[in-house]
């Protein structure tokens, strides 16, 4: 027996028409009599038809597939956003293939490599923490394949963006523990030379500035996302002669080491020392000291958006000013008391 896939040369020779009558036919074009359409879908159903979805790519030069580069899958935040992101482009009949730089930039850059080899119709990344050059995702660019950044996103303009403003989410925030009474307030920020980490930054020498106090940079520690290096920055923090009565965590998985430690050296957590972070993730609920106050960036809302962007940018392709440019999405932040 003949096992092999029906095929449209099949359709056709069975009902002695033409392929390209067949195919215009399999796609209800109007050119082709009502009759012969559905002699042709009829047959098409017979013989369990199914197209040959690689042939139709190759023609119309696109593969329907959008590739994604995340630094962790297994964090919240990420997982959440790629949620986002499969059910916008479903909604686009597009699919994602999905990489991992765990945050280290060589390993970005092979798997930017590997979407261009699959060739993707478009990118989605959120840049590993020490990304500092963006030759590997311009060049990606330059063969028309367009890229759009969220979350972790580039310091400069020339690029499509979505992204929440931590910048006014922590001068917000900085304000709103000023407002309780908390007057020294600390913060454990991400690498110094992430843009993330320089927004937080000056929104928080933003948010002490509005207060009229001066800026004790003693108060501001950093880490590399480890729990070591966050445990470093809290022992910092609490051995000085004016420990803080309130820290500010980059994300929730740094708040979660800062409170482990915090606790393990006999710290009243939330009660001689309050702290409060970024991104609300559901899962300081089931810890045993959540913040008291979190900055809400809505990470599946700017995962759907981030791929709506990009959509919206491939059917833009060809129009005269597409290449010149560029889109920003910027989220505005919320405030969640706990």
């Amino acid at each position: 027996m003949d096992h092999r896939p029906p095929t449209i040369k099949e359709i056709a020779r069975q009902l002695n028409v033409s392929v390209s009558t067949v195919s215009r036919a399999l796609s209800d074009h109007p050119r082709i009599g009502l009759q012969t359409r559905l002699r042709v879908q009829q047959l098409a159903r017979e013989l369990n038809y199914e197209p040959n979805t690689q042939a139709i790519f190759f023609k119309q030069k696109k593969t329907y597939v959008i590739g994604v580069v995340l630094p962790f899958i297994r964090e919240e935040f990420f997982s959440q956003a790629i949620s986002g992101m499969e059910t916008a482009a479903m909604a686009h009949e597009y699919t994602i293939l999905f990489g991992q730089s765990y945050d280290d930039t060589e390993r970005e850059r092979k798997v930017v490599a590997a979407m261009k080899k699959q060739r993707v119709d478009g990118l989605i990344i959120s840049l590993a923490k020490e990304t500092r050059r963006f030759d590997h995702l311009q060049a990606l660019e330059s063969t028309g394949t367009p890229v759009v950044y969220f979350d972790r996103v580039p310091p400069f303009a020339e690029a499509h963006k979505v992204y929440c403003n931590m910048y006014q989410g922590t001068a917000e925030l900085v304000g709103w523990l000023y407002g309780r009474g908390y007057k020294r307030v600390a913060l454990i920020n991400g690498p110094e030379k992430m843009p993330a980490s320089r927004e937080r930054l000056n929104g928080y020498i933003e948010g002490v500035s509005r207060k009229k106090h001066k800026v004790d940079m003693q108060l501001v520690e950093t880490t590399d996302f480890s729990r070591d290096s966050t445990y470093r920055a809290m022992e910092k923090l609490l051995s000085l002669k004016h420990p803080p009565v309130a820290i500010i965590s980059f994300n929730d998985y740094v708040h979660m080491d800062a409170v482990q430690y915090a606790h393990r050296q006999g710290v009243a957590v939330n009660k001689d020392i309050v702290f409060v972070s970024y991104a609300n993730l559901p899962i300081t609920s089931y810890t045993a000291f959540p913040p008291i106050a979190s900055i809400e960036q809505y990470p599946y809302g700017q995962g759907e958006k981030a791929m709506d962007l990009l959509i919206q940018v491939l059917n833009e392709k060809g129009l005269p000013d597409a290449g010149t440019r560029y889109y920003c999405e910027e989220l505005a932040p919320t405030l969640v008391m706990h």
